[in-house]
């Protein structure tokens, strides 16, 4: 399922990203990765703030639909 619609304050596991390969390899740089784990803070019109390791990362709504968790 698309993060956009996955439960707020559960630990998620990132199954892919569907995005080009720059913007893929900067979301492996801060973490964001398949089979790392994310837990979704918040969710406003599309656009999610995820949890990532010590971090947290906002994502558009482009951006949001691309990442797959499980």
């Amino acid at each position: 399922m698309p993060i956009t619609v996955a439960p707020y304050g559960r630990e998620l596991t990132v199954r892919k990203v569907r995005a080009d390969e720059k913007t893929g390899k900067r979301l492996r740089e801060l973490g964001l990765c398949e089979g790392g784990a994310i837990t979704l803070i918040a969710s406003s019109g599309g656009s999610v703030i995820v949890a990532v390791k010590e971090g947290r990362l906002c994502l558009d709504k482009k951006l949001a639909a691309a990442v797959i968790v499980a």
